[in-house]
């Protein structure tokens, strides 16, 4: 099972969904740079479920606490940092029913052919909970890249898209203060009508992740099987729900020509961005755009056809507390798997940037 993520930046997570625990462990950061908890906290907040109507009523506080690394004075010492977010609000009850059974959309039947495990409470391993490790690993990240790029480097995701909602608009502030992350204010309304709507079906919704990377200085990456976006996207599928990616006008340019779809360059770089930020597999200087297409919660209410431990045919309805919509809780984790990546590449030997600014 594949627990590590990164070659220099690397992190390692830990944990399932009605555990005592879930962390990551964070190796190949330098020394002496200064992590303060509440960084960490703010990131981790913002994926923090029993926020709002939209988001699964499960109660966790998600505080993290700081197991190894660092000194006296909040600084990393050059070893592993190990970061631990107790579980708090698990309720294994509501899974009794569906031990021998295969939730339709979710990991059971994979992991059983597999492990040969029986289904686990809240998907165990295979949780959008194991992301909280992420979401922490990322918002180290954040401190390291905010640090080495004197605060250049920013990256946000909001929604772009509620089921067929579409954001008009690309205000990451607003995102921040709206339940879905719904990037434009116009169309906010009518994006929490279209959740609650299905909602009361029982059934869920699906999004459209923008994942918006502003400040990455030219030279990050490489080219052939390295190249950016590859390890971007390998990134972003590794997110459960992320089922497509689209890096700048990606679908567009597919159905346009070679005159329409290059970027006129000038003396700082390329003028446009319609490839959204690398060329060759490396940055261009300009903003790196992405696009998460996420399916909806496969947890709903209404009944759906699936089979037994045994094989037997049956039908299954399911309870708990679950997400109606993806968007805004996934969004911090989109971040953290962007700023992952972006760590990875900074510490690479090999880059010319890495060499040039190294604290």
């Amino acid at each position: 099972m594949g627990n590590i993520f990164g070659h220099h930046f690397r992190v390692t997570t830990f944990g399932e969904s009605h555990g005592p625990a879930v962390g990551a462990i964070v190796d190949g950061l330098p020394a002496r740079l200064t992590i303060n908890l509440a960084d960490i906290q703010k990131d981790l907040d913002r994926r923090r479920p029993g926020q709002s109507l939209y988001a699964s009523a499960r109660q966790e506080s998600d505080t993290v606490e700081i197991l190894s690394g660092l000194t006296n004075q909040n600084m990393t010492n050059g070893s592993s940092l190990t970061m631990v977010i107790k579980n708090q609000g698990a309720r294994s009850s509501d899974y009794v029913s569906l031990v021998d059974k295969f939730r339709p959309g979710h990991a059971d039947y994979t992991y059983y052919k597999k492990y040969c495990l029986a289904p686990q409470p809240g998907g165990g391993r295979a949780s959008g909970r194991e992301t909280v490790g992420r979401v922490a690993a990322g918002a180290v990240a954040r401190i390291l890249l905010n640090y080495v790029t004197n605060g250049l480097l920013k990256v946000r995701a909001g929604a772009l898209a509620i089921g067929p909602v579409m954001a008009y608009k690309t205000d990451f502030e607003f995102a921040e203060t709206d339940p879905l992350r719904f990037l434009d204010p116009d169309g906010a309304q009518e994006a929490q009508g279209y959740v609650k709507k299905y909602m009361n079906w029982g059934d869920s919704v699906g999004a459209t992740i923008l994942v918006r990377a502003e400040g990455v200085p030219a030279g990050w990456g490489s080219p052939v099987f390295d190249k950016l976006e590859a390890l971007l996207g390998g990134a972003y599928f590794s997110i459960g729900a992320v089922r497509a990616v689209e890096f700048g006008e990606g679908i567009t340019l597919a159905k346009g020509l070679g005159s329409q779809a290059n970027d006129p360059i000038g003396p700082k770089g390329p003028l446009e961005d319609r490839h959204g930020g690398v060329l060759g597999g490396i940055s261009t200087g300009r903003p790196i755009l992405a696009r998460l297409f996420v399916r909806p919660t496969p947890s709903i209410k209404i009944p759906q056809k699936t089979v037994s431990l045994n094989g037997q045919e049956v039908e299954i309805t399911i309870g708990g507390r679950h997400d109606p919509c993806l968007a805004p809780r996934l969004a911090p984790v989109a971040e953290a798997m962007t700023l992952l990546v972006l760590a990875d590449c900074f510490l690479a030997p090999n880059s010319r940037v890495s060499q040039a600014v190294y604290p």
